[in-house]
């Protein structure tokens, strides 16, 4: 009898051993998979214009329609970041394919070191998979040294093919908007008056 105990008892907690370990990896594995979902969302985003999300290219476009469209833009800074953010023109109407460049203006209201990025969409957001950037302040985060005002660039062009889709091809004007979110990491710089120190006379 005791024998049979023994050996059971041992049983079960071989047994619950294996649950332990099963659950650990389900932890694991759950919190591998939520670390994954940003970057794979934002990809998903980047690949199919979902959610307003526009495209980044390298080169500009080499067609260029007789055709214009109006791209308002729309500025904003999210709490928590002391910045004053306006685009420099309310809007443009560029033709379908043609490059264009447009300037943002932006300046830090505060007596410190502050660091935002961008995050951007397009609307219509079934429009965003055919605005392309060439470039854009928004691919990096930015840092502005206490009343610092700087003007900043966005290169884009609307491409051809958005006069192709059935679900784009009525579509005559577009937003881009961009909203500053700040971002941890940026420490003011400090002076050499501070960092020396006096050296007391000893007797």
């Amino acid at each position: 009898m005791e024998g049979e105990v023994t050996k059971d008892t041992r049983s079960g907690t071989r047994n619950n051993g294996m649950i332990v370990a099963m659950c650990l990896s389900f932890v694991v594995g759950m919190s591998a998979m939520c670390a994954a979902a940003v970057p794979l969302y934002r990809m998903f985003c980047q690949v199919t214009g979902y959610n307003g999300t526009t495209q980044r290219v390298e080169q500009v476009s080499n067609v260029i329609l007789d055709k214009q469209i109006q791209v308002s833009f729309d500025a904003n800074v999210a709490p928590g970041l002391p910045w004053d953010f306006k685009p420099l023109q309310k809007s443009v109407s560029p033709k379908i394919g043609e490059t264009v460049e447009v300037k943002f203006q932006i300046e830090n209201k505060s007596d410190k070191m502050e660091r935002g990025q961008a995050i951007f969409n397009v609307t219509p957001l079934e429009a965003g998979v055919y605005f392309n950037k060439v470039q854009c302040f928004c691919f990096n985060e930015t840092d502005l040294a206490p009343g610092e005002k700087r003007e900043m660039s966005v290169v884009f062009y609307v491409d051809p093919e958005i006069t192709k889709a059935v679900e784009t091809k009525t579509i005559n004007a577009l937003t881009l908007s961009y909203t500053y979110y700040p971002r941890e990491g940026a420490k003011p710089v400090a002076s050499n008056d501070a960092a020396v120190q006096p050296v007391e006379k000893k007797l």
